[in-house]
Parts: C-alpha cells; structure tokens; sequence
C-alpha cells in the first residue's frame, strides 16, 4: 500500500469527522454558549475522554500494534488471533470494573479534576452527574481502540479512520432533537456521548469478521504476549499522553478562573485538533505499523528512512497549518461559534487561547510522529524520562503564566512543553543512531520558509479587522473565510511547486 495514499484517506476520513466536529460545536456553542452548562459539561467529558487518549489510543495502541505486528509476522494470523483473544477478553473485563468504579466515584473525581467547582452546588451537581452518564465511554471507546488497532496492522486504515463521524453524528441529533426532553438540556450532550460510544464499537464489528479477527472471549493471564503489552502499557501512559494530562491539569487551574474559561480553552483546544488529527495522529496511525514491521525484520535503514519521510510531511503540513491558525484566528472563532449564545467576549477569549496553542502545534503533531519511532522499538524508558521532564516545565509554565495571560497562559504552557517535547524525543532518536537524516534538509528548510512567509502575508493582509467579522452575517463570513482559506492553500502550494516540490516526490511504500 502506497503510505501517501493511507495519508490521504485517513485524512479525508478526519477532515470529515473534523467538519462534523465543527458543526456540532456550532450547534452546542449556538445552544448553550460558554458559560455554567458548557463548563459542567466539557469537565465531565473531559475525565472519559482523558482516559480514552490516556489507555485506549494512547499507551495501549502503541503497546499493543507493535507486538500485533510481531506476531502476524514471525507466528501468522493463527498466533495473533489467539493474541487478540486474550487481549479483549482481559481488556474488557478490566475496564468493566473502571467504568463502575469511576460512575460511583464520580463526586470525587470532579472535586479532583475541577476543584473551583465547588464552590457552586449547582455547578458541582451537574457535573457529577453528567460525569456518571458519560463515563462508560471509556469502555467502549477502549474497545474501539482495540479493533482499530487490529484493522490497522491489517492495513485497513480507512474504518477507523471514518468512526469518529459518528459520535459527532450523535452530539448533532441529540442536541438538536432531544433536549427539549430533558429537565436540564444539557444532559442531553452527556447521552450523545454514551451512545456516540456505543455506535462507533458497533461500526467496526464487521470489519473484524471480514478479516477474520473478532474476538473472542478467552481469558489467559499467563499468556506471554499479554504480559509483554502490560509491561509496555505502564510507563507508555506518560510517554505518550503527557499533553492529555496536562490538559486536565490545566482544567483545574482553569476551574478557579472566571465562568467561560474551561469552554474557552475547549473552544480553542477544538480548532487545534483540526491539524493535529488530520496530520500528527494519521501519521502516527500509518507510521507504527510500518515501523514495527521494519525493527521486526531488522530493516533498519528502512526504518530511519521512514522516519525521514514522516517528519518532512509533518513540517511540510503542520508548519503552514500553525501559523494560518494564529493569522486567521478571528475569522475562524467568529465564523464557527459566534453565533446565539456565544459572545464577541467569548471571540476574543477564545481567540487568545488558540494563538497561544499555535505557537506549540508543531510540537504536538512532531510528538505523535516521533514518540512511534521509539515504541516500535519497545524501547518505554526514553519517552517517559522525556515525557517526565516535559510535564514539570509544563506545570513550571502554568505557574509563571497563568497570572499575566490567564486561560492563554495555561494554552502556552501546553505549546511551549511539547516543542521541548519534540525536541528531546528527536535528540534521543538521534543519539541512539535510530535515525539519520536523509540528504536535501537545508534546501527543504529554506523552501519551506519561503512558501510560508508569502502565505502568511497573503492571509495577513486578507483577513482583514477583526470588527468586521464580529458584525458581518453568518453567510458572508462563510463566503469570505472559504475564499480566505483557499487563497493561503493555493498560494501555499503553488510557492511549494515553483520552488521544486514534486508530489511524486514523496510517495512511499509500506512495509510488507
């Protein structure tokens, strides 16, 4: 399979989720604003989806791909179906016993991860219980993350790729259709999330029997392939989640801000997943395989090579992609959320929080194509001493910041951390002799800079005052945002072309 292709269809899969994703905040933001509802809510759904990122799509993932590699390989599909079988089985029982506890346990883990809240009764209330209806996401999100896995090191990238649509399908009609059927409408967000959950698992079942691989139950404690993904899983929770703890640490700093700035945060943290799922997470999705499969076979020039490829598409994408977010933050802030509910104060706050957070996207996306450099190789030490380091400069930042930027500070903080991040993760492949640079980086660096610097002042002098868009109708800030949006890509692009780049040119083969 061409892993340009794989690229192209797992984004074209996110770019759509992405959409959706936009749509439904539209809706929630046109609904209920940013104010006590949305707090209550984005801190209950916090938690779950923490724990998703944390266990599911985050340490288990890249614990779990890379001996499903090993053992399709060296044992064939016999060996890793019995693998698969234990693993859900052992998987699904563990976060049965999660989910319970964490439903009963919800009051304190809302006193934990937004103390603030406290403070209002109501507020808390709410919280906890919207904290009780969404927390079995974690389970079948969990399972979601299994089968995901399994379909992906089978190469079929593009049924995971599309399921996220369908929690965003789920947030959409229940906002839309069922709140006036709640006592407090809000509730009506945390059953998206519980039956967006259950849809997604659902979707990718018979995927799993076309190839062969739905699991069974079979519980084996003692099987060694269990035990090696365990032991990877331990310390892979900081080596690969570190930004998702510091978000929720800096919820609990947010919770002590003024009303609005946990949604402002979520608002902006929103637009920044845009790039970093359409490119830092489907990289990281097709490199792992790959990845395993070369260190498997002892392809080590492959291996780096492959490397190589993925952080040049990276800079390549995610470069542009920063610096267009912190350009055109108004006209993206007021076209999508500032509608009903949602302020010109809310613009502005939020506005703040996204260039803060583009100054470090590069970072985050580089994390999630270099991080698989190290767990393809089983190697859990160096990526938790790095992810270590990163989450006390993080806190040391939200402690320097918070009292002259605010909400912003705690989004720097986050931004700043990742590109030490980054950059510790690259040093470490490097000083391991895992990668070598291939030839041409300081021709590609100066040509990047260069298509970049006249984007930027293309979209600079095309965006326009920010009044403007405050006061201009939906439609017309949708007309002049598309058009703004294509005159950066199409510069973009075509400054990339004169200057030499060639699609062709980065085309790639994954490893058989």
């Amino acid at each position: 399979m061409n892993l340009l292709k794989a690229l192209a269809t797992i984004s074209s899969m996110t770019l759509l989720s992405r959409i959706l994703g936009f749509v439904r905040d539209f809706v929630i933001a046109r609904i209920f604003g940013a104010g006590m509802l949305t707090d209550a809510f984005f801190v209950a759904f916090k938690l779950p989806n923490l724990l998703r990122r944390l266990f599911a799509e985050g340490a288990f993932s890249q614990a779990f791909v890379p001996i499903l590699g090993e053992y399709k390989n060296k044992g064939g599909e016999a060996a890793a179906r019995q693998l698969v079988d234990h693993v859900a089985t052992l998987l699904f029982l563990i976060l049965l016993v999660v989910t319970l506890l964490g439903m009963a346990a919800a009051p304190v883990l809302v006193f934990i991860s937004a103390p603030g809240f406290a403070a209002d009764p109501g507020k808390f209330e709410l919280t906890v219980e919207l904290t009780r209806i969404t927390f079995p996401y974690i389970l079948f999100m969990s399972l979601v993350a299994l089968s995901g896995g399994i379909l992906n090191t089978w190469s079929r990238f593009a049924v995971p790729a599309f399921t996220p649509v369908l929690l965003n399908l789920s947030f959409i009609g229940m906002a839309l259709f069922a709140t006036p059927y709640f006592d407090r409408p809000v509730l009506a967000l945390g059953w998206a999330v519980f039956l967006g959950g259950l849809l997604q698992l659902v979707f990718q079942l018979p995927s799993l029997k076309r190839i062969g691989m739905l699991p069974r139950f079979s519980l084996d404690w003692k099987d060694a392939g269990v035990r090696r993904i365990l032991r990877l899983m331990a310390p892979a929770v900081l080596g690969v989640s570190v930004a998702q703890v510091s978000l929720l640490i800096n919820t609990i700093f947010a919770s002590f801000l003024g009303t609005g700035s946990v949604s402002w945060l979520y608002y902006a943290d929103r637009l920044m997943e845009f790039p970093a799922g359409m490119l830092g997470a489907a990289l990281g999705t097709i490199l792992l395989p790959s990845l395993a499969k070369y260190h498997a076979g002892e392809k080590f020039d492959d291996y780096s090579r492959l490397l190589d490829w993925g952080l040049r598409l990276t800079l390549l994408l995610a470069a542009p992609a920063a610096l267009a977010l912190a350009i055109i933050a108004v006209p993206l802030i007021t076209t999508l959320f500032h509608h009903g509910a949602f302020t010109a104060v809310d613009v502005f706050k939020t506005r703040d929080a996204l260039v803060a957070y583009s100054i470090g996207l590069l970072g985050l996306i580089l994390v999630k194509v270099l991080a698989p450099g190290f767990y393809a190789r089983q190697n859990v030490r160096t990526p938790v001493k790095i992810a270590l380091l990163t989450l006390f400069v993080t806190q040391m930042l939200n402690l320097a910041l918070i009292g002259w930027l605010k909400h912003a500070g705690l989004a720097l903080s986050i931004g700043l951390a990742a590109c030490l991040n980054a950059l510790l993760l690259y040093r470490g492949l490097r000083r391991h002799g895992i990668y070598t640079p291939q030839p041409g980086w300081p021709v590609f660096y100066a040509k990047l800079a260069v298509a970049m610097l006249v984007m930027g002042s293309a979209l600079w002098f095309a965006g326009g005052a920010a009044a403007d868009w405050i006061r201009w109708s939906l439609s017309e800030r949708l007309l002049r945002l598309a058009l703004i949006v294509s005159l950066g890509a199409a510069i973009y692009f075509t400054t990339l072309w004169l200057t030499g780049f060639r699609l062709r040119d980065f085309k790639r083969r994954a490893a058989e």
